[in-house]
């Protein structure tokens, strides 16, 4: 490959233009600003909100949520796959471990841990703590969830490391040993397919978790339709229930966001997601609704198709040069009007994570990577891109993407699908039947836990699109196994580059999260960064004035 050395310069107004000049695919977002994302003020270190621990009410609180959780497997929560699902199953269900406003690691049903070696966990488990049907969590329930996980052979199973044995070594004792050192091993135990589950009633068939949730958690289900709603109330087994400001929480499924702007407008509902930035500025005068952008590990990225034949993307300088031309930060900037920052292969919120400005494609310059295609031999190159319709944005990234390749003779074509259709042209058809494809990624809450998806033969669903490269395939091993803070930021750096290099899935920036909640009639504490998608993952902190429950 050509070595590329020089900065790329970008002029954020140009690119600004040129989308308003191109704003046929989707309503476009919020005015451009002129730099990078301005930092929230924070209500304390780490959090967008803090409870007023003043207010003592009791009530219900309602919620509206762009969509519902949906599963294969219906509501077990071993084999669930979105954070949507692991938000809401997270209500009911608790696990090991969890993680603070810092991506640290702290106590749930683990009330502490040993680590007497590089491969061996030593959890104290809280006997004291009950299931909603009375019943005291024993070991065996432990022991069991944690290999019912590590047996299910499911998305979340891959991020559990090398376990090598689960054994109960006490009464309120579990040890784990694994066969290799693996730094993500905690973060994998802190999201909700690791919850621990009444073992005893699923092992005698009492009990389908597939239809039914039955947890340690602060709530429980008292209702619930599919796309519609859901109807929690407050477990009085759960430590501290009894002491719950939200005693009843009503989900609300609402798809329209302008119906859940109206909803916290006129006051039936107290709290709301919102995928758009445009929330941001149109509450900004709503009365008490306040809004907060809180920072997802997810992101947005582009696939990169090097597994057509004949295709110029086969072409490794080819697709560096595409990888070059886009700039992550007038993405940033323009389509997400500077509420969002770009990232690499490790989600750059996270500690430990690669330098976003050190990855070889943002070195170079649109001058490289013109020169790159020239050299190629491709000659005049025309590449279709697929997005899908369920999520607007995309078509604005779209736009934005085909506006820079076209800087290096690069000609887009945008096709957009429904999510089936997508699908089976991205995921499912051998080859992938696309060149340019749009997607987001979970990032979760270590930087090496997504870079597994790099790795055709452990994600599994990028075999159509991603080549094997064993040199990326060892940083990625090397990354997860390697616990020394200096060591493991060397390598990831390295991984980064690797992944950069390769360019056949590129990472863009952070996917927003845009939580707004109406002030008068709740009081949240919402940490500044998330990254297993929790929106609930505080609330058990909330706190409601005393008119909430009039």
């Amino acid at each position: 490959m050509l070595k590329l050395s020089r900065t790329r310069v970008r002029t954020a107004s140009g690119a600004a233009l040129a989308l308003g000049l191109a704003c046929v695919l989707s309503s476009c977002a919020a005015p451009p600003s002129s730099g990078p994302a301005a930092a929230q003020e924070e209500a304390a270190p780490g959090f967008l909100a803090v409870a007023d621990s003043a207010l003592d009410g009791q009530g219900a609180l309602t919620v509206q949520l762009d969509y519902d959780t949906s599963e294969a497997d219906g509501l077990d929560p071993a084999t669930a796959q979105t954070a949507r699902s692991w938000s809401i199953m997270g209500l009911v269900y608790e696990t090991l471990v969890t993680t603070d406003e810092n991506f640290e690691i702290q106590p749930e049903l683990a009330t502490a841990w040993e680590q007497p070696d590089d491969t061996t966990y030593v959890f104290t488990i809280d006997t004291t703590a009950t299931f909603s049907n009375g019943r005291a969590v024993t070991v065996d329930d432990v022991v069991g969830s944690l290999q019912r996980q590590v047996d299910s052979m499911s998305v979340w199973s891959g991020q559990m490391g090398p376990i090598e044995s689960i054994e109960a070594t006490g009464d309120d004792q579990v040890t784990v040993r694994l066969s290799s050192p693996y730094a993500p091993f905690l973060a994998a135990l802190a999201n909700t397919p690791a919850a621990i589950l009444p073992m005893q009633e699923v092992n005698d068939g009492s009990l389908d978790l597939a239809t039914t949730m039955l947890g340690t958690g602060p709530y429980v289900v008292d209702a619930h339709r599919q796309d519609e709603s859901w109807t929690f109330t407050a477990n009085a087994d759960w430590r501290g229930g009894d002491d719950l400001a939200v005693q009843t929480l009503e989900l609300q499924i609402v798809d329209q966001e302008t119906t859940r702007q109206a909803a916290l407008r006129e006051g039936s509902a107290g709290l709301a997601n919102f995928g758009s930035i445009d929330a941001l500025t149109q509450l900004a005068d709503a009365g008490d609704v306040q809004v907060v952008n809180q920072t997802q590990s997810d992101f947005y990225y582009v696939n990169v198709n090097s597994q057509v034949e004949g295709s110029p993307l086969q072409d490794r300088d080819v697709r560096f040069a595409i990888n070059t031309a886009i700039d992550r930060q007038a993405i940033a900037d323009i389509v997400f009007a500077g509420e969002t920052t770009p990232t690499g292969a490790t989600p750059s919120n996270l500690p430990g994570a690669c330098a976003v400005d050190a990855l070889p494609s943002e070195q170079a310059s649109v001058e490289d990577a013109q020169k790159l295609i020239e050299e190629s031999g491709a000659g005049d190159v025309t590449l279709d891109m697929v997005v899908y319709t369920s999520e607007p944005v995309m078509g604005q990234i779209a736009q934005l993407v085909q506006q820079q390749l076209a800087e290096i003779g690069v000609t887009v074509n945008i096709e957009q699908f429904d999510t089936a259709t997508y699908n089976a042209r991205v995921f499912t058809a051998q080859p992938g039947d696309f060149d340019l494809s749009l997607g987001w990624f979970a990032g979760y809450v270590d930087p090496s836990m997504v870079t597994k998806w790099w790795n055709p033969e452990q994600a599994g669903f990028n075999l159509g699109f991603t080549g094997q490269h064993d040199d990326l395939n060892a940083l990625i091993a090397e990354g997860a196994e390697v616990t020394d803070p200096d060591e493991r930021a060397e390598v990831l750096t390295e991984l980064c580059a690797t992944a950069d290099e390769y360019s056949e899935i590129v990472p863009l920036v952070h996917r927003p999260s845009i939580v707004g909640y109406d002030a008068g009639a709740v009081s949240p504490t919402i940490q500044s960064n998330e990254g297993y998608g929790d929106i609930f993952r505080d609330i058990t902190a909330y706190r409601l004035p005393d008119t909430a429950s009039e």
